[in-house]
């Protein structure tokens, strides 16, 4: 049986009535060709659902859209890159504040209308002078297709700009989600360090919407990690403004089934590409972990493999190590037994029963040596699975970390 959906072109501008624009206002000096704000509006009233970090330290604009979340109707998304306006105390939330009130005095809308969103460098005020500025002029430039402009304008040392967009049969009409994002680095779940801008013109209910977020970021920036480290600024917001005209969605139906099923796969995809596009990265990996007692002792397990440094340095040395690997398994908490565990390297089996399989070295070596490869680890104790995607961890990435 094929998708109901079908993957388009025009990322977060794809749905109906949704625009998008991106300028350079000054944050990344001396870089006049590469746009540092971006504005995401919906030309028809929407509601909003979010997901923000769970770290304790909290940038401004988390705290900020936090709070205009409350509002029943979201009409534009402010976003900037090379500042993540994290650790700047009450002046912060204060420059937080004063971006979402320029696009809103620039847009005729409330402040609370407004969400915002903020990336880069921790513990350096906004230049805020300058984007009031730059924000003023915003609307002059939104376009439906502005979304790859707006990608461009949210990354910081991404290589290349992530959006998607699928359409499907809903509701009697033809709806549309869409979405950009950006990340490369601080990249673990609960969540990635990340910006993630989702829109759709399905109608959809404020609970319901939240709700269905909810599922999909668990299912897709949950469950990717590339350096163990969790950011301050970790934002997903999806906007629903119903301009397909189709029927107002109930979760009960098999229509919010798969509203649901299109929304997991956009997100999917925007968290793939994030860990693609890792720093330093040079191989992405799948680990899968199944014969789990619970769902719990999967996560902890997959968690632990995808995490671990020592594992991430062998893969980067094209070195199979399982050891490592069941040494991971083994400090996770989830509950095993080192007699049933089996372990696969694309299939094929380097543990067997928590001992060495009779496979030659040099042929999961092979495994190792490509770009993309999956582990798969089978506990053999239940039916529960999980999986996370992660990457090595490479010479290149400590260089780019190191600091000026």
């Amino acid at each position: 049986m094929g998708s109901p959906f079908i993957q388009v072109g025009g990322g977060v501008t794809a749905p109906r009535g949704f625009l998008a624009a991106s300028c350079y206002c000054g944050i990344k000096e001396g870089n006049l060709d590469k746009p540092d704000i971006a504005l995401i509006y919906s030309s028809s009233p929407a509601v909003a659902a979010a997901t923000f970090t769970t770290n304790r330290v909290k940038a401004a604009p988390v705290k900020v859209s936090a709070a205009h979340l409350r509002s029943p109707e979201i009409r534009a998304i402010i976003a900037n890159s090379g500042n993540a306006n994290a650790c700047t105390g009450l002046g912060g939330i204060e420059h937080a504040k004063r971006m979402a009130q320029a696009a809103a005095a620039a847009l005729g809308l409330k402040r609370n209308q407004v969400l915002v969103g903020s990336t880069g460098r921790i513990g350096i005020p906004l230049p805020i002078a300058k984007m009031e500025e730059a924000i003023k002029e915003l609307p002059k430039a939104l376009r439906d297709d502005g979304s790859l402009k707006a990608a461009r304008a949210i990354m910081t040392t991404d290589t290349f700009p992530k959006e998607i967009a699928v359409e499907l049969p809903l509701g009697g009409e033809t709806v549309r989600l869409g979405g950009i994002a950006k990340g490369a680095g601080m990249i673990d779940p609960n969540m990635a360090t990340m910006l993630c801008f989702l829109t759709t013109d399905a109608a959809v209910g404020k609970k319901d919407l939240a709700k269905a977020l909810s599922v999909a970021v668990d299912q897709s920036f949950n469950r990717i990690t590339i350096d163990g480290d969790m950011s301050t600024n970790d934002t997903a917001i999806l906007l629903a403004n119903g301009a397909a005209q189709s029927r107002p969605l109930d979760v009960s139906t098999r229509s919010f089934d798969l509203f649901q099923r299109a929304l997991n796969y956009v997100t999917a995809g925007l968290a793939r590409m994030i860990v693609e596009d890792g720093e330093g990265v040079s191989k992405f990996v799948e680990v899968h972990v199944k014969g789990a007692p619970t769902f719990q002792d999967a996560r902890k397990a997959a968690r632990a493999v995808a995490r671990s440094t020592l594992v991430k340095c062998a893969w980067f040395g094209g070195d199979p190590n399982w050891g490592r690997i069941v040494d991971a398994i083994g400090y996770s908490s989830a509950r095993i037994r080192e007699e049933m565990v089996d372990v696969y390297y694309d299939g094929v089996i380097a543990v067997k029963n928590g001992m060495p399989s009779k496979t030659p070295v040099s042929k999961l070596r092979g495994v190792v040596a490509n770009e993309r490869f999956k582990i798969t680890i089978d506990l053999q104790l239940g039916s529960a699975e999980y999986t996370v995607y992660t990457t090595d961890l490479t010479v290149k990435y400590v260089e780019l970390n190191m600091g000026e």
